[in-house]
């Protein structure tokens, strides 16, 4: 008999769980419960060929995690991201921001592209019906697309939505994943349209690179997205040139 804790150790959370509600509704004990599900689970090999199977596959992603971590400390540190150098004559910034009035409701997009010479385009404009994360993600769309009409390179953008700039930043690096948690590992399921569109502008401009900044410091954005709400017969799109 494999031991209680050898198998607790290589069993999904779904197989514990259903192992727990064996416990509660029949005369299983915790072991018992464990090993009847995880028998079902081995279909045609046995239990012990599952549990090994599932140790060797534990011990692959922790070695790939460790070499992936490895490789990580020896890269040479990165400049702060917080602003563009300012002796690159070439860079160009965004800014992007998202709301929906109520949550989910009317989208309302604002953002900011501001070329090496200091040449501002304002983007305001209402975008349908959705989530706050959709808005935001339209946002950063319009912002890309506007960005790739006008040539830019050596592009940084800034946001104050966690969710879109981690999603994003899943989908470009490949994410970390293993065992039952890797079907989640390209990203949000339901922004994945969103996602792909976004990721395939930031391919077509070249080096993008996306900041988290904290909302107090995206007002400008927030307020171009909060005035396309505000106005009744707001247009489809309006793009403006400082």
């Amino acid at each position: 008999m494999i031991e209680f804790e050898e198998l607790l150790a290589v069993a999904y959370k779904k197989e514990r769980l259903k192992s727990r509600r064996l416990v509660k509704s029949a005369a299983f004990s915790e072991h018992a419960a464990l090993v009847m599900t995880l028998t079902k689970a081995a279909g045609t090999q046995s239990l012990r060929e599952l549990v090994d199977a599932r140790r060797a596959a534990h011990a692959r992603a922790a070695d790939a995690l460790r070499l992936r971590r490895l490789a990580r400390a020896s890269r040479p540190p990165r400049p702060p991201a917080s602003e563009p150098r300012l002796s690159d004559a070439s860079a160009w910034t965004g800014w992007f921001d998202g709301s929906a009035l109520p949550n989910p409701g009317r989208i309302g997009i604002g953002a900011v592209l501001k070329s090496p010479e200091g040449n501002t385009l304002q983007i305001s404009a209402t975008a349908g019906h959705g989530d706050s994360s959709v808005a935001e993600y339209l946002a950063l769309t319009a912002l890309l697309e506007a960005a790739l009409r006008e040539g830019a390179a050596n592009l940084t953008i800034y946001g104050d939505s966690r969710v879109v700039i981690d999603d994003v930043r899943v989908g470009v690096s490949g994410g970390e994943s293993g065992g039952e948690s890797g079907g989640e590992a390209g990203g949000i399921r339901s922004l994945a349209d969103h996602a792909a569109r976004v990721r395939a502008l930031i391919a077509q401009i070249g080096e993008v690179r996306l900041q988290w900044i904290p909302r107090a410091r995206n007002a400008h954005a927030d307020r171009l997205s909060r005035e396309a709400l505000a106005v009744a017969d707001a247009p489809a799109c309006a793009v403006s040139a400082a």
